[in-house]
């Protein structure tokens, strides 16, 4: 007998796909039914404790640039290499908050009484304060910056350097700028303190003077000071009153010249690399604009510098036997300052604005002489004589002998 084949109909398709849909789902049912719908309160606080171990972990990791110790230990127990051959050094960890300061301070403008609240600062905020005893070498060579310029940024943060040096531009030499602060005061006042400084030295006792200048004879150490101003000696006259502009301006030699390139490079300097630049005549504003931009270090400094103890301290630093030179002799000084009378009015006025977007009213102190009287007069003085200053001939001629220089021209473009 003969079967005849019948052409499948669309309801049999259908019986067949639905048999194999019911056979399937059986199977996932099975499946499912073997996994719990809810996690019980133990699974879930281990699943927390599990992640907050993970965050935990996560901001360890990043805090100290790398891993922890224990799982480069576990690294490098299971394969020949490490993280630090994989990836290189870890990472040096970023403070929240300026960590590297510079205060290239300028002579006879504080220097000493700031030091002595530094010195006070480190130990209660525990950063590191290296204040250098190079005293004599303000201009460098090429070499010379990128050594110091190394030795700075090499140092363990947070840190506060000072020392009495031009301004050094990290950036040119592709080196991280830190946080540049500074103070200066009215430049006929500083050339004054300076002046008897170095003859007579000041209250800390013990002839310090005699020992800064053990070469100066007694009739340079008692030199009237309208003798040495009107009679044009080179320590009263020009390179040496251009002094405060070339800390701002840097290292270039055209830096030391009394003139507007100086000085205009210098306000660019302050403008763009100095969180602060104070007068010495408003030292208290200082302090405070110093505690609310820098806490870390200077946080409490108004209470330190107005304790008894410190200004018994700081007394001591006032020079001896300072007094003022005649109208005569100070118009003549003015003369020959006004590059850098005008750059610490640029400075007062810049700060003065600070302390205007922090709320804080100016209580200036007007300063010692009226040079309103002064700005008008037409002075004529001899050209002064070419003499460097007591340190500086042999590190001139150090500079002339140092072929990497670049002139002008290179400065200007990668300043």
């Amino acid at each position: 007998m003969m079967m005849k084949n019948f052409p499948s109909s669309p309801l049999n398709n259908n019986q067949t796909q639905n048999h194999i849909r019911d056979r399937n789902n059986k199977k996932y049912s099975s499946w499912l039914s073997a996994v719990p719908l809810r996690f019980s309160l133990r699974g879930y606080g281990f699943c927390m404790a599990t992640l907050f171990l993970f965050c935990f972990g996560s901001l360890v990791y990043e805090l100290n640039g790398g891993p922890p110790t224990i799982l480069l230990d576990i690294r490098q127990y299971l394969g020949e290499s490490t993280f630090q051959d994989d990836h290189g050094p870890p990472v040096a960890r970023v403070l929240p908050f300026p960590s590297q300061v510079v205060y290239n301070r300028v002579g006879k403008c504080g220097s000493r009484t700031v030091l002595i609240l530094l010195r006070l600062l480190s130990e209660k905020h525990q950063f590191n304060l290296v204040s250098s005893e190079i005293h004599n070498r303000t201009r460098l060579t090429k070499h010379e910056q990128v050594d110091l310029i190394k030795n700075i940024s090499n140092m363990p943060q947070p840190f506060l350097y000072t020392r009495h040096v031009h301004f050094l531009n990290f950036t040119r030499f592709r080196v991280e700028e830190p946080v540049y602060i500074n103070i200066i005061r009215d430049p006929i006042n500083r050339f004054l303190s300076n002046y008897f400084f170095r003859r007579f030295g000041d209250w800390r006792g013990e002839q310090n003077h005699l020992i800064r200048t053990p070469g100066m004879k007694d009739d340079e150490r008692y030199l009237d000071i309208n003798v040495c101003i009107l009679e044009n000696y080179p320590e009263c006259s020009n390179p040496r009153m251009f002094y405060i502009i070339p800390y701002f301006c840097g290292q270039h030699p055209q830096c030391r010249e009394p003139g507007v390139w100086a000085l205009e490079r210098a306000k660019q300097n302050v403008m763009e690399n100095y969180l602060l630049v104070g007068i010495l005549e408003e030292l208290e504003d200082v302090l405070l604009l110093l505690e609310r931009l820098l806490p870390h270090f200077f946080s409490g400094v108004l209470n330190i510098y107005k304790s008894p103890d410190y200004k018994k301290a700081g007394n001591m630093t006032g020079t001896v036997r300072k007094h003022t030179p005649t109208l005569e002799a100070l118009q003549v000084l003015y003369h020959r300052m006004r590059y850098e009378y005008d750059f610490y009015g640029f400075v007062r006025d810049q700060f003065h604005l600070a302390k205007k977007k922090i709320g804080l009213k100016s209580a200036a102190r007007p300063s010692a002489y009226s040079h309103d009287f002064l700005r008008d007069l037409v002075l004529r003085t001899p050209e002064p004589m070419e003499e460097e200053e007591d340190g500086e001939e042999e590190e001139e001629q150090e500079e002339a002998q140092d072929t990497t220089l670049e002139d002008a021209a290179s400065w200007l473009v990668n300043p």
